[in-house]
């Protein structure tokens, strides 16, 4: 603590002239209230925030920038209403986006308008996605299939990268290291070459040994987006990006006294780590075209092509005997989606689409012997197809300043369980100027996932293609007020969803686990956020949500399994006309439980206890080019868990309950040159 303490003063000290760039900047993106930002995600065209009837947030660039978080995940956990989870803070560790206590793959994340969301296992790693790319995140809480279709039960997050500027060249070039052995060193560039063509570039690289053994992490990663640009009466774009990582998997942490232990000589697991050997690595690429018009006032279209290709390569190694497996899973994806809007009379507005999405999925395996060697004879490929079309309308009309309704209905046909008809309903009534309350009510689906159809039969797990979608219904009702210009915006929700049909592995009669359509989940919470912004350099955030959920089965209805019911997190940003800047952040997690494999019991069989967590990030800058941070994540070192697992010690075999563990205190300092 103190050694961290006395890196931090003398930094904060620092007094450099000439910080007009980055105050111009902050004092650009506070310059509209609240209530009049424009977003897109939320029905798929622009409309000011006031006239959304869902729960919105926003995230800019220059949130980015000063946020303490050094994932994209983490800078989401600190946001309303979300939670974010990992099976272990290590390197590679994938994050998920819980919305309202919802489950990961009830969250449909995109890049672009691009689903970036496994289509194997239904969720999206926002992990991958380097912050340096983002200029904006746009999240729609609530149900999102009536324009996203699958798996927007929750919410929408829609992630928009960088675009070239006419008016200036972007460079960036930063450089950084921190605990446990990590840097980072990123580019970027962005400009107008000639007339209305543009680029933006960034480029990435990460390494870290972890805070534990085998939680090691290597990624490059790349995007490019090509624009030409000729304001509304045409907009046409091409980005693409480019993901290879390569990582440990260090499963849950052993009890306490575990001790070594070697298969002919070979470690496989210690006291940090349930396994030495287990590695992982993702090779993910996405590129999307996209045309944009506007021709004329009462018309506009959109046309976007876009096409994924994920590959995912798993080494596992098994502690009983020293046999193993390799596995490889292929998704490949082709995209296409065209919507016109429309604009017949003034207040309205009609919004046709439809989208078309086909998915080639494909497992192949191979056994290992007890010396980690291939064993011929044992490769077994599974390959699927599938495909979905959705069509949909969207209406709006506000008939006065005072009132706007939106309503819409999707219809969905997919190749492998048939059809399904998605209602939205909406209304916004605005009492004041700066008042806007909110309410909808919508259906939402979630398709079962490639993995949970087609998995390959063996003697312990298999596929059920006879899985029917997820469904239920999504309501909530918002009041977000502005107060003394954009000093003070308070938004209150209560929400409420449920879903039918719930997607779970379990085993069947003869005890081979396969996915099935088991149980009910619900829930009822309340939002409450206050932005205040006392001084031009000074702002606060404060932030609570609490879910009641369930999880109801054929023998009891308990609390949902790891949802927690408190979550707070608090946050202050403070600049000064030097060039500094500090941000903090805390984040309070409620109690979480499990109940393991038995149906039959209320009472959890183990918790994991709450906790907080503290970030802090100082960043000055010299002169107009020059930028240096000092960033540090949960500073008090606590100790948490994300969740439950079992560990088998061979030499007792005796088998325990284990945590995935959070990571301890990190700290990050970074060089920053701009132009």
């Amino acid at each position: 603590m103190k050694k961290w303490i006395s890196v931090l003063v003398p930094l904060a000290l620092l007094a450099f002239p000439n910080s007009s760039l980055a105050e111009k900047e902050k004092e650009d993106s506070q310059s509209l209230t609240t209530l009049e930002e424009v977003v897109v995600t939320a029905t798929k065209t622009e409309e000011r925030r006031k006239d959304i009837p869902n729960s919105v947030i926003l995230i800019d660039e220059i949130d980015i920038e000063e946020s303490s978080a050094k994932s994209l995940g983490e800078l989401l956990a600190n946001e309303l209403g979300i939670d974010w989870r990992t099976y272990g803070n290590y390197g590679g560790a994938p994050e998920e986006i819980h919305i309202r206590g919802m489950s990961g793959n009830a969250t449909q994340v995109f890049v672009n308008g691009v689903n970036i969301n496994s289509p194997s296992l239904g969720v999206a790693d926002v992990s991958k996605i380097p912050l340096n790319s983002i200029e904006r995140i746009e999240v729609v809480k609530g149900s999102g299939s009536l324009l996203y279709g699958s798996g927007a039960m929750g919410g929408t997050i829609n992630i928009i990268t960088k675009t070239p500027k006419k008016d200036k060249m972007d460079l960036k070039a930063s450089a950084g290291y921190g605990s446990q052995d990590t840097y980072q060193i990123s580019a970027e560039l962005g400009m107008f070459v000639f007339g209305d063509f543009g680029y933006y570039l960034t480029a990435n690289r990460r390494e870290t040994d972890g805070f534990r053994d085998n939680s090691d992490l290597t990624q490059n990663d790349v995007t490019l987006k090509l624009v030409v640009d000729k304001g509304d009466i045409l907009n046409i774009s091409l980005y693409g990006d480019y993901v290879e990582r390569k990582y440990g998997l260090p499963g849950v942490k052993p009890p306490v006294g575990t001790q070594d232990y070697f298969i002919d000589g070979i470690e496989f697991y210690n006291s940090e780590s349930a396994s030495l050997l287990d590695k992982g690595s993702d090779d993910d690429g996405h590129v999307a075209f996209q045309i944009k018009s506007q021709p004329k006032e009462w018309l506009a279209f959109n046309l976007r092509g876009d096409y994924t290709s994920l590959e995912n390569h798993m080494y596992q190694r098994y502690s009983f005997d020293g046999t193993g497996g390799k596995f490889w899973t292929t998704n490949k994806v082709l995209g296409t989606e065209g919507n016109v809007d429309l604009k017949p009379f003034n207040g309205a507005n009609i919004l046709l689409g439809v989208q078309y999405k086909d998915y080639d999925w494909e497992n192949k395996s191979i056994d290992l012997d007890t010396s980690g060697a291939e064993v011929s004879g044992t490769t077994s490929t599974a390959n699927a197809n599938l495909h979905t079309t959705g069509t949909y309308m969207e209406a709006q009309y506000r008939p006065c300043k005072y009132l706007k309704a939106l309503a819409g209905i999707r219809h969905e046909d997919n190749s492998e369980f048939g059809t399904e008809d998605l209602p939205l309903f909406g209304f916004v009534f605005n009492p004041l100027e700066n008042t806007a309350l909110k309410l909808t009510h919508g259906k939402h689906f979630l398709a079962p996932t490639l993995n949970d159809l087609y998995w390959p039969e063996s003697q312990w797990t298999k596929g059920n293609p006879n899985l029917k979608p997820e469904t239920g219904w999504h309501s909530d009702a918002t009041l977000e007020q502005d107060l003394f210009n954009d000093k003070l915006f308070i938004t209150l929700s209560y929400f409420n969803w449920d879903v039918e049909n719930k997607i779970q592995w379990a085993p069947d009669s003869s005890w081979v686990w396969t996915p099935q359509n088991l149980d009910t989940y619900k829930a009822n919470g309340l939002e409450v956020g206050m932005r205040i912004r006392p001084l031009s350099n000074l702002s606060f955030v404060f932030d609570y949500t609490y879910t009641d959920a369930e999880e109801e089965n054929q023998y009891v209805t308990r609390q949902a399994a790891y949802t927690p019911e408190h979550l707070f997190k608090g946050g202050l940003t403070y600049w000064t006309n030097f060039g500094l800047s500090a941000s903090a952040t805390i984040r309070y997690v409620s109690d979480r439980f499990d109940y393991g494999n038995d149906k039959t019991i209320t009472s959890p069989t183990d918790t994991m206890e709450s906790y907080w967590t503290a970030d802090l990030k100082l960043e000055q800058r010299v002169s107009d080019h020059w930028l240096f941070s000092l960033q540090g994540n949960n500073l008090f070192d606590k100790e948490y868990g994300t969740y439950f697992g079992s560990f088998m010690d061979q030499t007792t075999w005796v088998t325990t309950t284990a945590e995935y563990p959070g990571s301890g205190t990190s700290i990050f300092f970074k060089v920053t040159y701009e132009y």
